[in-house]
């Protein structure tokens, strides 16, 4: 049950804090987030900007970032994702605990970037894995991966534990384990995640 805005400020004046279960749950979650270290390209020099004392991305809960993917449960896919590297991407998302999330740093982790039309670039890592926030830019400064892990965690804050857009691992339907993609005579198999992305309709 809702708990009335103006009640819980009236409250809070008293010195007395009124929450709800899911706004604790979701608090705890949004506050401890856990990204993986791991970087592909240029993008990863910002990403470790991000985490220095300049930017202190330990401000907004993230205090650490973890070499194993058993300990994480943020991956920030950062740079350019290669053909041969996809399937490895894919691999360590499939090992990070639950609940886990995806931030695809840059344009070339969001479509190939400068890059796409290479033979041997993925075009846009959302085409195997669920990507959570996207930050444009080629690379992106600091403030913009900042802004999209406070976008991440008001993402988490709005998740109701319940019913309709709960949370993966709050829902025994979820799919748990993303197929990793496998090389084939002339690309990867499949060229993409039918249940996380399909090919866009051309509108003329």
């Amino acid at each position: 049950m809702a708990v009335d805005e103006k009640l819980k400020i009236e409250l809070g004046k008293q010195g007395i804090v009124v929450t709800t279960l899911q706004e604790l749950y979701n608090w705890g979650r949004r506050s401890s987030i856990w990204p993986m270290q791991f970087g592909l390209a240029c993008c990863a020099i910002e990403m470790i900007a991000t985490t220095m004392a300049r930017y202190d991305l330990a401000r907004f809960g993230s205090e650490v970032f973890r070499p194993s993917p058993r300990q994480a449960d943020m991956m920030i896919i950062s740079g350019t994702v290669t053909k041969k590297m996809a399937p490895q991407v894919v691999r360590l998302y499939n090992q990070m605990a639950e609940p886990r999330y995806v931030i695809a740093m840059g344009a070339c982790a969001i479509s190939g970037g400068p890059f796409k039309q290479g033979y041997n670039v993925l075009k846009g890592i959302d085409r195997y894995i669920p990507v959570d926030v996207h930050i444009p830019g080629c690379p992106p400064r600091p403030e913009a991966l900042i802004q999209a892990f406070m976008t991440l965690q008001k993402k988490i804050d709005a998740q109701p534990l319940t019913g309709e857009g709960r949370p993966r691992h709050l829902d025994a339907e979820a799919q748990g384990e993303f197929p990793v993609p496998e090389f084939g005579e002339h690309d990867l198999d499949p060229p993409s995640n039918p249940s996380v992305w399909t090919v866009p309709t051309i509108i003329k």
